[in-house]
């Protein structure tokens, strides 16, 4: 049974500051925001994976994935791509403002089912946005987990997300951390260019051992989990985000639906055996 104040979380809008905004790439930024009801802000917690609803008063309503871990409670952190009217409404507003949230909302990773395994995680695009919850969650509790790799590809080097705070996983020993590009027009770039499966021959994985965390786009999907079976990790080890067309929250609206499910309530993170039976779901 859930509680009344964890009802009261999905169904009220509760106000929020934006304590920074922190600027990213092209029309991205990074909001950090804090309840302005202590008694809420206690109350709040979240799995990485999960989302939020974000209100600007007198616009509208959008789902919005949590960027930040439940591990560093008190801020919450979303990402935020300049792409519609409440987004670009976001972008309008200034450090001190309020907004509204609620939720969290759907099915986040499985920590606990992860603790004390192997872990891969692979972000493409925007994709690091969500994942970055699920990172730095396992980063903050970093001797529950064991072996940890992140794989990360983005179109060029202007578009990598969080790129400076990520640079610094380079220096850590306890995480292997492989970055690539599809393309690199000014000829700069160091690391590894193509698709970000090419970097899958950097790595040796344990399919006995190793859960796998995804988030990006779904042609992206397609051509990781081919990696993975190709290595045989079980499809009940392969973790998917699916966030497309989410919008209540709730899984009335019926727009997020994916063959036999919603993605706002039954995700957005799935087991890739609940869905590889679905054509349409990556």
């Amino acid at each position: 049974m859930k509680r009344k104040e964890d009802i009261d979380l999905i169904f009220q809008p509760n106000m929020v500051r934006i304590e920074r905004i922190l600027p990213q790439m092209t029309d991205h930024r990074l909001f950090q925001l804090k309840f302005v009801d202590e008694d809420v802000a206690r109350s709040f917690s979240h799995a990485p994976g999960q989302f939020v609803e974000v209100t600007v008063l007198g616009v509208g309503e959008a789902p919005i994935s949590i960027s930040s871990p439940p591990t560093r409670p008190g801020i919450i952190e979303i990402c935020i791509r300049k792409a519609g009217s409440v987004t670009s409404a976001l972008f309008e507003l200034q450090k001190g403002d309020l907004i509204a949230l609620r939720g969290p909302f759907g099915r986040g990773f499985p920590m606990d089912l992860l603790k004390g395994q192997d872990l891969l995680l692979v972000a493409g695009g925007l994709g690091m946005a969500p994942l970055r919850s699920l990172l730095q969650a396992i980063l903050d509790d970093r001797a529950s987990f064991g072996d940890l790799v992140l794989m990360y590809g983005a179109r060029n080097p202007d578009d990598i997300l969080f790129k400076y705070e990520l640079l610094g996983l380079m220096n850590r020993t306890d995480i292997k951390y492989l970055l690539s590009v599809d393309v690199d027009e000014e000829g700069i770039w160091r690391q590894y260019i193509g698709v970000v499966t090419g970097l899958f021959e950097r790595v040796e994985l344990n399919p006995e051992t190793t859960f796998c965390g995804l988030c990006g786009p779904p042609i992206m999907y397609r051509f990781v989990v081919q990696e993975l079976l190709k290595r045989n990790i079980p499809t009940e080890r392969i973790f998917v985000s699916l966030e497309r067309m989410m919008q209540c929250g709730v899984g009335k609206c019926g727009h997020c639906a994916i063959g036999e499910y919603y993605c706002c309530t039954d995700g957005p993170v799935f087991k890739y055996s609940e869905i590889n039976h679905i054509k349409e779901a990556i």
